[in-house]
Order: C-alpha cells, then structure tokens, then sequence
C-alpha cells in the first residue's frame, strides 16, 4: 500500500485545473478527481488496491530485500554516502520535467 503521506504531500502538486494527467482519457480523469476527493485513509487503500491489481505475480523474496534494500540506503545516508532531497525540490523538479514533454 502507498504510504499515506506520499498521497497527501502529491496532493498539493496537481492542478487546479482537472488535467491530472493530459495522457488519461476523460473517464479516467473524473475517476481521479473522485478518487483524490476521498479522505486520506480512503485514497491510501484504494491506491494500494490499485497497485495490487496491476502485478499478480507474487516475489516471495522481494519484502526481504525491500528490507535489505532499506538498510543498505539508511547506512548510505547516515554515512555521508548519499545525500538526501527535500520533497518540494523533488516535486518541482518532476513537474519541470513533465511539462519538458
């Protein structure tokens, strides 16, 4: 399931405008804009359904080393290793990209 604050810090970065996504067909828009609508709980479970629906293929070993994975860029941070990026510097540079296209 997508972690609750991932869904309410990108909630800030879509516009006002309806256009979420210029690449989804105008259902998928409104069921979006539905979606987005609903209180935070609600989006982090549907979200997470979603996701679920798009993989059925289950990886017995990926949670292990999604926790290896974890521990090995926590080690990396907390080592001077890698630096880390505030989440407004992140999403303004997304949408930079996006709107490059």
């Amino acid at each position: 399931m997508c972690p609750p604050f991932l869904l309410s810090k990108s909630l800030a970065s879509f516009p006002s405008n309806g256009e979420y996504n210029p690449n989804m067909n105008p259902e998928a828009q409104e069921l979006l804009k539905k979606a987005l609508a609903l209180p935070e709980k609600e989006r982090a479970d549907l979200a997470g359904d979603v996701l679920k629906s798009l993989d059925d293929t289950v990886d017995v070993n990926a949670e292990a080393a999604w926790q290896e994975e974890i521990l090995r860029r926590l080690d990396e941070v907390r080592s001077g290793i890698a630096t880390t990026t505030p989440w407004d510097e992140v999403r303004q540079k997304g949408q930079q990209l996006l709107h490059e296209r």
